[in-house]
């Protein structure tokens, strides 16, 4: 695992290089860098929208089972793992996107905390990117930006409250993260919210 750590940690130390000598700024190499990372992890967010748009076709009847098994979860998590098998459904195909974005985003944490960005690297002339902000104003756009791109992608109804408890955990770590991993995640979500919109069109739940 380390060596995959650094292995990426390497190549987007390289690609953040490569961009700041062709923009001559490193919050927008930042930016840039997350869009090329977003592109490659496309096929994932299309195999994750139809998985999702299978599992909203089912929302009448996975309510029916909330509603029947409620005070069971045990009995429900089974029912509803019956469902997703008859038809034919991954219920990890939307987590996939995820967890492959995970390492990602340690190994930018590692490359924003070395001196790959160079001592005192600014954004706009607010943010110092190996530091967290002091405005607040990071911290929050990604609060909000997680809680929109989890109200679209969520499908299963039992797992509403997530939409508030993971932005709120979003918002408290980014207090204490580089400002450039907060851009980073800002602006992933902006994309995949984008990307979203998009992928629902093609493909639509009726």
């Amino acid at each position: 695992m380390g060596a995959i750590m650094d292995w990426l940690a390497g190549g987007l130390g390289w690609i953040l290089n490569q961009l700041v000598e062709l923009t001559g700024s490193y919050g927008l190499s930042i930016i840039l860098s997350t869009v090329i990372v977003r592109l490659l992890l496309y096929p994932l967010m299309v195999s994750q929208t139809k998985n999702m748009a299978a599992v909203r076709r089912l929302q009448p009847e996975l309510e029916k089972l909330q509603q029947k098994y409620g005070n069971d979860k045990e009995k429900y998590q089974q029912k509803m793992m019956e469902l997703y098998k008859e038809h034919k459904i991954n219920p990890l195909g939307g987590c996939l996107p995820m967890l492959v974005q995970l390492p990602i985003l340690w190994a930018f944490f590692r490359v924003l905390g070395s001196n790959a960005l160079g001592e005192g690297a600014t954004f706009l002339g607010l943010w110092v990117l190996n530091q967290p902000d002091p405005y607040y104003i990071l911290p929050i756009l990604s609060a909000l930006t997680t809680y929109i791109q989890s109200r679209m992608t969520l499908s299963d109804p039992s797992q509403k409250a997530m939409l508030f408890v993971m932005p709120i955990m979003i918002g408290i770590f980014s207090l204490s993260f580089p400002s450039g991993m907060v851009i980073y995640w800002i602006t992933s979500n902006v994309f995949g919210i984008v990307q979203q919109a998009w992928m629902n069109k093609l493909y639509p739940v009726e």
